[in-house]
């Protein structure tokens, strides 16, 4: 274990301690662990990630893509904001079902 030092903001912190107390029983360390492997991840990839989501009201009857509860014309839910990676294949590969997340789903992730 090393230790390092540098200075956060005080909203910074404020989001360490929130998630740290969410996620991981208040262990700061594992919390950015955890950010800094995502983020590697993240910005590595070569197909896509969902990066975000925006509302929808949809206008037929549908399921969760995550968790498939019947949704119902009207109901708004979420489609997924796709990011794409490095690969050139990536473009053939984008997700080309419907996709929709329920508001439950979207908050676990």
């Amino acid at each position: 274990m090393k230790r390092l030092n540098f200075t956060l903001d005080d909203s910074t912190v404020d989001l360490l301690v929130k998630l740290s107390e969410k996620y991981y029983k208040g262990n700061k360390s594992q919390t950015v662990r955890a950010a800094l492997e995502s983020l590697a991840e993240r910005e590595g990839h070569d197909g896509w990630v969902i990066s975000g989501y925006t509302p929808l009201r949809i206008d037929h009857d549908v399921a969760c893509h995550t968790c498939g509860s019947e949704r119902y014309e009207g109901d708004i839910l979420y489609k997924p904001v796709f990011e794409k990676g490095h690969s050139r294949e990536a473009i053939k590969n984008i997700p080309a079902e419907e996709w929709v997340e329920c508001q439950i789903c979207i908050e676990k992730q």
